[in-house]
């Protein structure tokens, strides 16, 4: 089925009438009648009841046509999108991350290089944490990654980009939030939530606090639980600064600890293009005298 056949059908279903359909369409009535039944023959299924009266939509009809008008407004919107990105630019370069915060100048870096770029864009995709298959099949050209995830993956190259430090996620009003440093004996008495994907860094502290205090701890799916239940005054967690989404909801302070979690860039080993490069290196240098999103 192409577009024009697309156009054939939903006019039709919006006339209910093959002449005055074939009229609005410029076309003849037995050019029409002859599209919809090759697309009905195609499709394995008639889309419309013909009576003397004119054509009605049959259930199964009216279910494809719903589906096809989303579609052409999807196809539409991306025509246009795809007009507006060859009037402007020439190439873009796609960069996936879990979330926006993972890469907190990211918004400063994609507007100073497209100054200095001005015919290539760069389009963030937002990939689940430690999700590489995309970035893997070719879809996004860079990749944000916690590198104990990517430092296994052949044909890819890392670029290092800053040391993520452990955090702990309180509430605002929690007492724990008006400190500047958070010390192990600060968490005496409370819950601890762990898991969810958790580093190898960040374990090591959780089981640290966890063996050294004897406090109660339970296991939290992943990151969005655990902010839920910290907000359901279930306890407190530790974290990496990347995953501070700085909605002022929770307070985020440093724990009193070495490790830090390395994060890195991802590049295909067999990638040539200097702007890709170039964008790394803005990034790390936006990062050289950060850690995580402290400025």
């Amino acid at each position: 089925m192409n577009t024009k056949q697309m156009d054939y059908i939903l006019e039709l279903a919006q006339t209910k009438n093959f002449n005055r359909a074939a009229e609005n369409l410029f076309i003849s009535q037995p050019t029409l009648t002859y599209q919809i039944k090759v697309v009905e023959d195609e499709l394995g299924f008639a889309l419309f009841e013909r009576s003397g009266r004119g054509a009605m939509l049959t259930p199964a009809g009216a279910q494809f046509c719903t589906t096809l008008r989303n579609i052409k407004g999807e196809l539409k919107r991306a025509m246009e999108q795809g007009q507006n990105f060859s009037a402007r630019y020439r190439a873009d370069i796609s960069i996936g991350l879990p979330i926006r915060s993972a890469i907190y100048f990211l918004p400063q870096a994609i507007e100073t290089f497209e100054k200095e770029h001005e015919a290539v864009s760069v389009t963030p995709h937002f990939l689940p944490l430690a999700e590489a298959a995309s970035f893997l099949k070719g879809e996004e050209d860079i990749l944000f990654a916690m590198e104990h995830d990517v430092r296994h993956i052949p044909d890819i190259v890392l670029h290092p980009l800053f040391e993520s430090r452990i955090y702990l996620i309180s509430e605002i009003s929690d007492p724990l939030a008006q400190k500047e440093l958070i010390q192990l004996d600060d968490l005496a008495g409370r819950t601890l939530m762990v898991g969810g994907g958790s580093p190898p860094q960040l374990r090591r502290v959780q089981q640290r606090v966890i063996e050294a205090l004897s406090i109660a701890y339970f296991n939290s799916a992943n990151h969005d639980t655990t902010l839920t239940n910290v907000a359901a005054h279930k306890g407190i967690c530790l974290a990496p600064g990347f995953l501070n989404d700085h909605s002022s909801e929770f307070a985020w302070t440093p724990f009193d600890c070495e490790e830090t979690v390395p994060c890195v860039l991802c590049t295909h080993k067999q990638e040539n293009r200097k702007e890709v490069f170039d964008f790394v290196k803005l990034l790390q240098k936006m990062y050289e005298k950060r850690s995580d999103f402290a400025v």
